[in-house]
């Protein structure tokens, strides 16, 4: 794969900043081609929680794919990624990849990176759990996905919602083996 790409879903939890955050981190580094698909709630979400613009989020992102085109180049395994993460994930997204639902690019997507045997990284935003979430949570573990939610570090002493929120996107990026700059514990 001469370039390295990375799909990013977001999807309608409560927490777009997480997503956006990967966005810009994953700006920083120059060899990595991102794709973008939002689900119409990470809109919606976008909207009612935070101040970023649309034209915000395009402007860090190589390639936007509309939820609805299945079609899409991220929808085929002959087109190479290192994998998708989606941050965050809703309940209703974990369970559509779950149960292998392809209603729409962003399960579709993620259908794919499982099936090809890719990394799948889903920050599941929801508490507390249901039983159905957990199993939810433990069929996509057992496909080889990832369940990341974001839980707060508190090692690194952070001082703003923005630390916490770059320090729980940096660590799902990391599991991709990309050069992410963050605080990593050293020991005592």
């Amino acid at each position: 794969m001469a370039t390295k790409r990375i799909i990013l879903g977001i999807s309608g939890a409560s927490g777009f900043q997480y997503g956006y955050k990967a966005l810009q981190l994953l700006n920083q580094l120059e060899d990595i081609e991102t794709h973008l698909v939002l689900s119409k709630g990470a809109e919606l979400t976008r909207q009612y929680e935070t101040s970023i613009s649309e034209q915000q989020v395009l402007a860090l992102t190589d390639v936007i794919h509309p939820i609805h085109n299945l079609g899409a180049s991220i929808a085929s395994g002959s087109f190479k990624t290192l994998g998708m993460l989606v941050a965050p994930c809703s309940m209703r997204t974990l369970a559509g990849i779950a149960h292998g639902f392809s209603d729409n690019l962003l399960s579709r997507a993620a259908d794919v990176v499982l099936k090809e045997r890719r990394k799948l990284v889903l920050m599941v935003r929801e508490t507390p759990l249901n039983l159905a979430h957990i199993d939810n949570m433990r069929k996509v573990t057992e496909m080889g996905g990832i369940i990341f939610p974001p839980v707060p570090a508190l090692y690194h002493q952070p001082q703003t919602a923005d630390e916490i929120i770059t320090h729980s996107a940096a660590r799902a990026l990391d599991l991709f083996d990309l050069n992410i700059e963050m605080p990593r514990w050293t020991g005592k």
